[in-house]
């Protein structure tokens, strides 16, 4: 009888967490997660949602915390999701993204190095569209490749390059299997609502059901590369069921603008206008944004098997739904 596979995921209490933790627990998974801080108001989420999942304190900032959730999970795998995940915070706390994006990753790969003298671990280090920056000189013509060039626009940018760098170095310095999947925006019902894709159907959503008359925001001309945070997270898993590590970009081949969003949510409401419910806030522009980001999932499609299932018009319908769905026990 084989053994059960083990999974230690830092992030548990995001997006990309909780989806990866169903994902797994479906495959039959032992599933360790790590928290930050003893009062964390996430905790008691995750174990109702995933009672299935033990959680271990520790922190990416504290290496010897990591050390001692290695020996307790004594995990297969290793997928490396925390992160301070937000571009425009980054501008604000430059310092503590560095420390949680960039440092937090070589914490979690000495961590591993350490407890896996055998080298049998399997580590996915989740690295970013926002490396590439999106400048016109440096844009190909049918998307960013695992072989295209960066040039990040944020010090969350920066942070997540240095994160992919160092899982490069541990792979070629001590023959570890890491990876990185370098993964284009994507977004879903358990995004935080602090992200714009959120923001706006949860506004959206309040807005049909009258708790509040419009929405403020930022720039609405940059275009993203925008998929499912379900679909993505099997590709992660898929990356490290290989024969040898590599690096993926996934994302879907397409790019629509911050307005495109807009359309579709609205009109999941019936406004075909939604101008006069959006008001642009100086506040939530960047110092410097990234027009348009668009990836190339070739490679990720041919090697991995992988491909999207669901497209942008659904990926919005899905978010306005469930946010009208979550509002609408409010009333």
């Amino acid at each position: 009888m084989s053994e059960v596979k083990r999974a230690l995921i830092t992030g548990i209490t995001g997006q990309d967490g909780g989806h990866l933790a169903a994902l797994l627990h479906e495959k039959g998974y032992e599933i360790y997660g790590i928290i930050r801080g003893q009062h964390n108001p996430k905790r008691e989420a995750v174990i109702s949602e995933f009672p299935y999942v033990t959680l271990i304190d520790a922190d990416l900032t504290d290496q010897s915390s990591l050390i001692r959730a290695m020996q307790t999970a004594r995990p297969h795998e290793v997928y490396n999701l925390g992160a301070i995940s937000h571009v425009g915070y980054s501008f604000k706390d430059p310092m503590l993204t560095n420390d949680v994006t960039a440092k937090g990753v070589l914490n979690m790969l000495e961590a591993i190095r350490l407890t896996d003298p055998e080298n049998t671990v399997r580590f996915y280090q989740a690295s970013t569209s926002e490396m590439f920056g999106g400048l016109e000189y440096n844009r190909p013509e049918k998307g960013y490749t695992e072989e295209s060039a960066f040039h990040p626009r944020s010090p969350y940018g920066v942070a997540k390059l240095y994160g992919h760098w160092i899982t490069q170095n541990y792979r070629e310095s001590y023959d570890m299997f890491a990876v990185s999947g370098i993964l284009f925006n994507h977004e879903g019902d358990r995004r935080g609502v602090e992200f714009v894709t959120r923001k706006i159907t949860n506004a959206v959503a309040r807005i049909k059901l009258g708790l509040q008359d419009h929405i403020e925001l930022g720039d609405l001309w940059p275009k993203r590369d925008w998929g499912y945070a379900g679909d993505y997270v099997e590709g992660m898993w898929r990356m490290l069921q290989q024969d040898q590590p590599k690096d993926y970009v996934l994302a879907t081949g397409e790019t629509h603008s911050i307005e495109e969003f807009l359309d579709l949510a609205f009109k999941e409401i019936g406004i075909e206008d939604w101008k006069p419910y959006v008001k642009q806030n100086p506040a939530f522009m960047r110092p410097a944004e990234v027009d348009l980001l668009l990836g190339d999932p070739t490679k990720a499609e041919t090697e991995l098997g992988w491909k999207r299932k669901v497209d942008f018009p659904g990926l919005v319908k899905l978010m306005v739904q469930h946010d009208l769905a979550v509002e609408s026990k409010k009333i």
